[in-house]
């Protein structure tokens, strides 16, 4: 028996199709491995960047159950994706199961051809394509977390950076900029409805733009007057033939891009529908930045245009890819048959199927003939600027025939001849203003990473949702917009960390990411000579002041307080009006300039630091009272009411270990819900999510604490046995 493992359960059961007896197919259902969440534990760095793997929460199972399979299967065959992430994936099987000789197959279609012929010939695990992407998990860690944990203590709790995330935030930001600088100017546009007058064309109507646009009132106001008391007549008359030449077939970049724009999916979305798309078998791998179709499929392509559309709209040809380091996969996104019309068991995978068949089809397909004309008009004298309408008609649809969505609108204009007289139906002159850049939509930002040598193929809709999920863009339609939380993040890096967000830096790292994948670069050596200045850098800004303040607050907005002068800043929901006094006075004000209840004082001493006063205020979850020093003092009072509902009974363990005064479990409510804790926080922060019994546990004497229907009662330790004692082997 020879067992197969893939990632996913949809792709296995697809090439459990193709595969006869003799074969069982297993799914690991995405990584089993990968490091822990804590930065002093996930990387061995005195030791040459080594990484310290760990099995994935709840993958055990899958574990266990891959191992117990490899045990009496004959061969083991690593059939995951044929990208860097797939050959990490194989590895991290290998080594978790013990896997001793697999082998590793690769293709690029979910097709039997592409599996047969993949098992006649496998090959061992590419270990330069794991280091690279180890390289690269490393690498993010490490910048992440160090990078992350300084914007934490200088900007704001819960804020992140990342070394492809933070880049994409600053082209953001610096649009945002331009959009902010920019000084609109007055200018007019002017257009005249004009009438023929000679046959073959006579009474046919057309309209004329002025082809230079006034920035002077006076002077538009002339052209007007000009144009509606002069006699026009056509100045000149141009037709000329030009071709439209297909694009290349879709790799992941182009897909996200003409998906956002025709389909208005997001590039999450995108990738959504074409991973099940891939997994069922019908489309080609979906992460590649290369072009190239394999020859079979050009040639099936080619039966395909002959029989739809006849033998004059084929035609071969060869695409070369743009990309340096082609290294995601070797075809472009394409169909598996080009002869399937329709595929996907959702709309959104049939509307993707049908923009790739498209694409593809096109690719092959002969250029479209477009008959371009221009007529320039103008009245006798020409006092004014010429008049100019632009119109075009296919002669020739070509590969316009598979793909109509990009034929555009045809504006076909009448037949004259220079000096043909015209009559003025109206003419009109409209007060414009001159736009600032537009800002970036997600297929825009997707381009620009790819113009850039930002990310690669498999990174751009991560990038974007991570954007997002941190609050720091938010889309208004299909426009990133950067939130105030976005701006003072990308502010703070740019000013203290501008070389490492940098275009040449980001750029650079990732042509070293793929040198490593070739084997001309050293894994340690790349990531000390990146690790050793970068640490420094970051252990240099340890004593920046903590940046408070966004930056004055318009004068019309005073503090409601003491009148004085206020300045932005940011809290979690947003930004806000604080006095500049702060905190000698509290006044503020929301983003609108509207007034925020002031805190009040109630007249007692502050029992922790006996130097600040208690005062009550607004948060997230209704008025509560603190100390006016925070947050240098966090002392809280609660509600006696409340604090009575709040208190269990139940002693706090880890105050009676570390010697302090004990402690009780009381009540809290947090971001994600209730949860129990000592109320000795913050010194101690034993805390626990459910409610505690009193009872303490067998196995490693932590709090017990409520549990379900099925299970009653178990251990608040994660890692011990009680905590899940229907799948501890002890019970």
């Amino acid at each position: 028996m020879k067992l197969v493992i893939v990632e996913s359960p949809a792709k296995a059961k697809t090439i459990e199709k193709y595969l006869g007896k003799g074969f069982t197919v297993r799914a690991s259902v995405g990584h089993i491995r990968d490091l822990p969440k804590s930065n002093k534990d996930a990387v061995d760095i005195e030791g040459g960047f080594i990484p310290r793997y760990q099995i994935v929460k709840e993958k055990q199972k899958v574990i266990d159950g891959l191992h117990e399979a490899a045990e009496k299967a004959d061969e083991v065959i690593l059939a995951t994706d044929p990208d860097r992430e797939g050959e990490a994936i194989a590895w991290h099987l290998a080594e978790t199961i013990g896997l001793k000789k697999p082998k590793r197959i690769v293709f690029n279609e979910i097709t039997e051809h592409a599996v047969q012929e993949a098992l006649a010939n496998p090959r061992k695990i590419d270990n330069e394509l794991v280091k690279a992407q180890e390289a690269r998990r490393v690498l993010d860690r490490l910048f992440g977390y160090d990078l992350s944990g300084l914007v934490w203590k200088k900007v704001r709790y819960g804020l992140s950076a990342g070394r492809v995330q933070s880049p994409a935030l600053r082209i953001l930001m610096e649009r945002e900029r331009e959009i902010r600088a920019f000084v609109p100017e007055k200018f007019w546009v002017l257009s005249a409805e004009l009438e023929t007058k000679n046959p073959p064309a006579g009474g046919e109507r057309f309209t004329a733009v002025c082809t230079e646009e006034p920035r002077d009132e006076k002077e538009a106001e002339r052209v007007f007057k000009a144009a509606q008391s002069g006699s026009w007549h056509v100045v000149s008359a141009e037709e000329t033939e030009a071709v439209r030449t297909p694009r290349a077939p879709f790799t992941t970049s182009t897909l996200q891009q003409v998906a956002s724009t025709r389909l208005g999916f997001s590039p999450s979305r995108t990738m959504r529908a074409a991973q099940k798309l891939y997994e069922s078998g019908h489309i080609t791998y979906m992460r590649t930045d290369s072009t190239n179709l394999a020859s079979e499929a050009i040639a099936q392509i080619a039966g395909v245009v002959k029989a739809e559309f006849g033998e004059k709209y084929h035609q071969v040809r060869v695409f070369k890819t743009k990309s340096k380091v082609a290294q995601e996969a070797h075809e472009a996104v394409r169909p598996t048959s080009a002869k399937k019309h329709s595929a996907g068991s959702t709309d959104d995978q049939k509307k993707l199927y049908a923009l790739i068949r498209a694409r593809t089809l096109a690719s092959q397909m002969a250029d479209a003939r477009i008959l371009r004309t221009k007529i320039l008009a103008n009245v006798e004298g020409r006092h004014v600027p010429d008049f100019s309408a632009n119109g075009s008609r296919v002669l020739f649809d070509g590969w316009l025939a598979a793909d109509p969505a990009a034929r555009g609108e045809e504006v076909e204009l009448p037949k004259v001849r220079e000096n043909d007289p015209l009559t003025l139906v109206d003419v009109r002159s409209e007060e414009k203003e001159t736009q600032p850049p537009a800002r970036y939509s997600e297929a825009g930002l997707v381009k620009e990473l790819e113009k850039r040598g930002i990310g690669r193929p498999s990174t751009y809709a991560s990038i974007i949702a991570t954007l997002e999920a941190r609050g720091y863009v938010e889309k208004q339609g299909r426009t990133l917009l950067p939130t105030h939380t976005g701006d003072v993040v990308s502010t703070f890096l740019e000013d203290h960390f501008g070389e490492y967000i940098s275009d040449t830096f980001t750029a650079e790292m990732e042509n070293e990411l793929d040198e490593i994948a070739e084997g001309k670069r050293e894994y340690a050596k790349t990531l000390k000579s990146f690790y050793t200045p970068f640490s420094k850098a970051v252990k240099s800004k340890a004593k920046i002041e903590k940046l408070t303040n966004m930056g004055d607050a318009p004068a019309e907005f005073p503090c409601p307080l003491c009148g004085g002068a206020m300045v932005y800043k940011l809290s979690r929901t947003g930004r806000f009006m604080s006095c500049k006094r702060f905190p000698d006075c509290l006044g503020a004000r929301k983003e609108d300039g509207s007034e925020i209840a002031p805190p009040k004082e109630i007249g007692e001493e502050c029992p922790k630091c006996h130097d600040g006063k208690l005062i009550e205020r607004e948060g997230r979850f209704g008025r509560f009272i603190s100390c006016s020093n925070y947050p240098k003092c966090k002392f809280v009072k609660r509600d006696p009411t409340e604090e009575a509902r709040a208190k269990t009974g139940v002693a706090c363990p880890m105050c009676q270990k570390e010697g302090r005064t004990e402690g009780e479990m009381l009540e809290r409510r947090g971001r994600f819900g209730a949860f129990f804790s000592c109320s000795n926080y913050p010194e101690c922060k034993n805390a626990i999510k459910a409610r505690p019994t009193g009872r303490t546990c067998p196995e490693c004497g932590s709090l017990m604490m409520e549990g379900t229907k099925t299970i009653p009662e178990r251990c608040s330790n994660k890692s011990c046995p009680m905590h899940n004692p229907h799948k501890s082997k002890k019970l």
